[in-house]
């Protein structure tokens, strides 16, 4: 009786004393997401807008007690390189194996260029880490012809919060065609996995669409003068100029096809939206530049204006549509890591990716949802923006 009662009067002690340390570890858990993106280099502002997007999702959830007893920890690494000057796949490739090493690390954000997904994916599968892209647009990565290259392990872990170039692509070709009524047109793309997927993608609907393609050449996204070949196109007489691809080779053919083409309609893809572009181009060189983005236009809608403000306020500078899309990716981690804690699972990457693929999450930009490749479900999410000084407008 006496060790019955012993046990009976200690009893509401001890689990009082377990609940305690249960709350204490809860208090004390921890988990890693990682950012990856071209920090160094020609697209390194618009890099930065990307990350300030991200961090304002993590920095919110911390402040408010964190997500289901987890403080969020960053790890923010850069896959742009001074030698390359701008995005470096085999930086990307090296970020991804230390994503992988670290086990803290539950699901990543990123990369931003398509180049450095490719790089990236593979060793992602093989660790089971689940990134979720707010920009990267080639549609190899995801694509199930591919799976054996991009996912080796199987699963998806590539999720992105954009459209792809399978449908960027053709919708500027369609513009072309429908409401600008380019007869001919010469395609340049600066060699990198993103600027010749969109352009690719660009070129075969404009065929379709019987626009005449007068050439197409590659540039080297090192060399500072393009003159050659601008003056090339221009004696071949073209109704328009597509080019696909990032800044370092984009500020160039900006600005020198305004010096040498200036009455030509100039297009690309959101290569030529950044804020890179439009900075290192300046105006009026900039200025007529028709450019799709694999988002929507979320900046211009009124209900996005209290986030706008936040985001201003804690960064003194305004976001662009990729800032929302990867405020838009952190939240489908936020909210993968909360469901997982919830159903009383480890929140561990391999539930993480599970979570996420299932995902059907309130943003910004509307539902998220993936279907089983990792593409974003919501397809209708393209703007095209014509560029004007001081304000850029959507058209579409």
């Amino acid at each position: 009786m006496l060790s019955r009662r012993a046990l009976l009067i200690h009893l509401p002690g001890a689990a009082l004393a377990t609940a305690y340390a249960a709350r204490a570890r809860a208090a004390g858990k921890t988990v890693t997401i990682g950012i990856n993106l071209p920090l160094t280099g020609a697209d390194a502002h618009d890099a930065e807008l990307i990350k300030d997007g991200a961090l304002l999702a993590l920095d919110e959830a911390n402040a408010a007690g964190g997500v289901a007893g987890y403080k969020i920890n960053v790890l923010v690494l850069d896959d742009g390189t001074a030698t390359a000057g701008q995005y470096d796949p085999a930086q990307a490739a090296t970020n991804a194996r230390k994503m992988v090493a670290d086990r803290n690390v539950v699901a990543a954000i990123g990369p931003q260029m398509s180049g450095s997904g490719k790089a990236m994916a593979p060793i992602l599968s093989q660790g089971n880490l689940a990134t979720v892209t707010p920009s990267s647009t080639n549609p190899d990565i995801t694509d199930p012809r591919f799976a054996g290259q991009y996912r080796p392990a199987g699963k998806a872990i590539y999720f992105r919060t954009v459209t792809t170039d399978a449908f960027q692509g053709p919708n500027m070709a369609n513009y072309f065609a429908d409401t600008l009524h380019v007869t001919s047109l010469y395609v340049l793309d600066d060699s990198g996995a993103y600027g010749v997927g969109i352009s690719d993608a660009f070129q075969k609907q404009a065929e379709k669409r019987g626009i005449k393609i007068l050439g197409r050449d590659q540039l080297n996204p090192k060399e500072a003068d393009y003159t050659t070949v601008l003056t090339k196109i221009k004696s071949l007489n073209p109704g328009a100029l597509y080019y696909g691809g990032v800044a370092q080779a984009g500020v160039k053919v900006v600005k020198q096809s305004y010096e040498i083409l200036p009455n030509i309609i100039r297009a690309g893809g959101d290569g030529v939206y950044g804020a890179e572009i439009l900075k290192g181009a300046g105006f009026p060189a900039a200025e007529g530049l028709y450019a799709t983005i694999a988002a929507p236009n979320v900046l211009d809608n009124p209900d996005a204006a209290p986030w706008v403000a936040r985001f201003a306020k804690k960064y003194g500078q305004q976001p662009e549509n990729y800032s929302i899309t990867a405020y838009d990716a952190a939240l489908v981690i936020l909210d993968a890591i909360k469901r997982v804690a919830a159903s009383g699972k480890e929140v561990n990457r391999n539930t993480v990716r599970d979570a996420i693929e299932a995902s059907h999450v309130k943003t910004l930009q509307g539902e998220v949802s993936f279907d089983k490749n990792g593409d974003i479900t919501n397809k209708v999410i393209l703007s095209l923006i014509h560029i004007s000084e001081p304000t850029r407008q959507a058209e579409i």
